[in-house]
């Protein structure tokens, strides 16, 4: 199966998944106690499927069913208590506490902005990168509206900005990691969820846009998806990506970097589930718990970070109180 294959049956699986259908007002918790259902982050949803798949090996009495929509779609339906658990890839909000949301950190992974491999500047975004501030005056400003202003060139090919049209975390902390910036602050052609960002940048080699880890780079592979390039962050501002700055050619080794806080944070971040108060259905309970411990052991495997062990244990202690 070649890599442009695989990252379309990622889209239509994702696409698929976004669209299963829970009717309006149909409250799942109480309907079965042995179902779990979940939607909610396109972030989380690669993981969140890892850990069914290997949770119903060990329990074939329980079934889990997971639908992608982005991260607002999740706390919208765990407090509405449409689904028992929301993916979310976002700091919880105070209004959202205020609506009963519980919630446990799971993994950690990161944003990272995107272009196609056949950007006319593609060679300079390369091996000079972009600072923090540059990026600030395409996504927030607008400023910087071709690609020679971007890189420092004589190019004159307009930069086509992508960003997301549906609530989601991702946006979310690339617009907090380019000065405390919110997702409407955010310029740029608004395209509906993850794979719809990727498959925009990859058909377009004037664009630009962000995306999950997940969808950037093929944790089978650990490679990035055909038609898929990460724009590296000079960090240092020195007009050239260093040594200890280049860690995009591969998942594991941003992953690491990720780890080792060499790739800031934001855009790295914690992932949740969250649920309308502490959940009250014991299978549910259990799942959560499972993750925390043996299911952990997942996380490396699927391209994401484990959180750290302090962390972890106070995620625990939740179950306790």
């Amino acid at each position: 199966m070649n890599k442009t294959h695989q990252f379309f049956k990622l889209l239509i699986l994702s696409i698929f998944a976004s669209s299963l259908v829970i009717l309006p007002g149909c409250k799942n918790s109480g309907k079965n106690k042995n179902t779990i259902s979940i939607s909610g982050a396109f972030a989380l949803y690669p993981m969140a499927v890892r850990w069914a798949e290997e949770y119903q090996k060990l329990h074939p009495d329980v079934k889990i069913n997971i639908s992608a929509g982005g991260a607002g779609k999740g706390m919208t339906d765990a407090l509405s208590q449409m689904v028992d658990l929301g993916m979310f890839s976002k700091e919880v909000s105070k209004e959202e506490k205020s609506k009963g949301a519980w919630w446990i950190a799971v993994a950690k992974d990161a944003v990272v902005a995107t272009i196609s491999p056949k950007n006319p500047a593609f060679e300079k975004l390369v091996s000079q990168g972009l600072t923090k501030e540059k990026f600030y005056n395409i996504f927030i400003k607008g400023e910087l509206k071709t690609w020679g202003e971007a890189t420092g060139s004589e190019n004159k090919d307009a930069v086509h900005v992508y960003t997301r049209s549906d609530a989601c975390g991702a946006a979310e902390v690339w617009a907090k990691y380019l000065n405390n910036k919110k997702q409407e602050d955010l310029k740029g052609i608004g395209v509906n969820g993850d794979p719809g960002v990727a498959d925009a940048v990859r058909k377009d080699p004037l664009g630009i846009g962000y995306n999950n880890l997940a969808f950037a780079y093929n944790v089978n592979t650990n490679k990035k998806y055909e038609g898929i390039e990460v724009v590296p962050i000079d960090i240092n501002g020195n007009g050239k990506i260093d040594p200890d700055e280049n860690f995009y050619g591969n998942l594991k080794d941003l992953v690491n970097a990720i780890k080792t806080g060499k790739y800031p944070s934001p855009p790295s971040r914690n992932l949740y589930f969250v649920s309308k108060n502490k959940p009250a259905n014991p299978a549910v309970l259990n799942f959560l718990k499972w993750i925390l411990t043996d299911g952990q052991k997942y996380v490396d495997e699927a391209g994401y970070v484990k959180i750290s062990a302090e962390d972890l244990q106070a995620e625990q202690k939740k179950f306790k109180q």
